[in-house]
């Protein structure tokens, strides 16, 4: 299943980082070309500081770790939702950059490489080793818990609301989404 940039569209429209008319500008300005570029040619949306180009990094190097194997174009989705993310909430922003100081710092005492130029399977030991993969996502938490906020939820989050990603795993329509008017014109199930 590929994810496209409208995916990207649809996850931040689900986040309410974006309404409707903000996501309609963004697609009819360039945002949603499938060639993952804008109109600039960047393919990021904004302008980032670089911590925050960091901590987009860092998020594109998790989805490719915790990402089914079944998805494809992950970088330009996740670069789409991200630098969107990032760019409308700096605070989020500046915690997320906090938190990736602690991965990397378990990334440099395993494999002496920060978390973003590792392998995805050194990764994947990485998120293990911090903790990641067991703790409950908290962003003022212990590393372990901001790291699966921030990094692991996050990316998961972005996937999981996009229509592509809903369909990946059968829920196209989410508890509380009318599901458009095909829901309520067939019949039940059966």
């Amino acid at each position: 299943m590929e994810l496209t940039r409208r995916d990207a569209l649809a996850a931040l429209a689900g986040a309410g980082i974006l309404g409707g008319g903000s996501a309609a500008a963004l697609a009819r300005d360039g945002f949603a070309e499938e060639s993952g570029r804008d109109s600039d040619g960047s393919g990021r949306s904004g302008d980032l500081t670089a911590e925050s180009e960091a901590v987009l990094a860092a998020m594109v190097a998790t989805a490719a770790v915790v990402y089914p194997s079944a998805v494809g174009n992950v970088r330009a989705f996740v670069e789409s939702y991200g630098a969107t993310k990032l760019a409308e909430r700096p605070a989020f922003a500046a915690a997320a950059a906090e938190t990736l100081t602690a991965l990397d710092g378990e990334s440099r005492v395993s494999f002496d490489a920060a978390f973003v130029d590792l392998a995805p399977g050194d990764r994947e030991v990485v998120l293990g080793r911090v903790g990641a993969d067991t703790a409950e996502p908290d962003p003022d938490g212990t590393a372990a818990e901001r790291v699966r906020y921030y990094f692991v939820n996050e990316t998961l989050f972005a996937l999981y609301t996009s229509p592509t990603g809903g369909r990946l795993v059968g829920i196209e329509n989410p508890q509380g989404h009318p599901g458009g008017t095909d829901s309520y014109q067939r019949g039940p199930p059966g």
